[in-house]
């Protein structure tokens, strides 16, 4: 079997272990945070691949990616729709509400909970997760918050990089890796 070149902190692994469910916000988080118009007035958004297989990752190892975000649009119902993400939250600006109705719906509590999240209003969510975590590119109070501070920006590769430590801290990832490489 390929020994994964990638490593985390034990700490971080430990804290991170028992992880189900993962809430990400998505501008700043799994986009760049930039909203694009068209002259037609359409938002348009850019969304990293390597997050997306990231977030696949997450439910081919049982847990749960989650998201709860400020603003909607088509362009992001159709991206979480072709990636199967179901618990979904458009237009929420008070997130931990709709935090608790996922993991009510799950039958989970916050101590299996990991939360992604770069400005002030993804704060209520990460202060109550087992792990929370931030993009390298969040605003100052959220990177204190944060248990791990991603190496990559919002939308650049930082929600794959939680989801690549929480599938190394769930013992997921040299399996999934095996998979590809078989």
């Amino acid at each position: 079997m390929t020994v994964p070149a990638i490593q985390f902190a034990p700490e971080l692994l430990l804290r991170a272990q028992n992880i189900r469910v993962a809430f990400f916000d998505v501008d700043g988080v799994l986009t760049d945070g930039g909203l694009l118009f068209s002259e037609a007035g359409e938002t348009l958004k850019r969304f990293n691949t390597l997050d997306g297989h990231g977030l696949k990752l997450l439910q081919k190892a049982g847990i749960t990616p989650a998201v709860i975000t400020g603003r909607d649009s088509l362009p992001l119902r159709k991206r979480l729709q072709a990636l199967g993400i179901v618990h979904t939250h458009f237009g929420t600006e008070d997130k931990r509400p709709a935090a608790e109705q996922t993991l009510a719906a799950l039958g989970l509590d916050w101590s299996q909970a990991a939360a992604m999240g770069d400005d002030w209003p993804d704060l209520p969510v990460m202060r109550r997760c087992a792990f929370a975590c931030a993009p390298a590119n969040a605003q100052a109070e959220v990177l204190a918050a944060a248990h791990y501070v991603t190496q990559r920006q919002g939308g650049q590769g930082a929600a794959r990089e939680l989801c690549d430590l929480l599938l190394v801290a769930g013992g997921h990832y040299a399996q999934l890796l095996q998979e590809y490489l078989a």
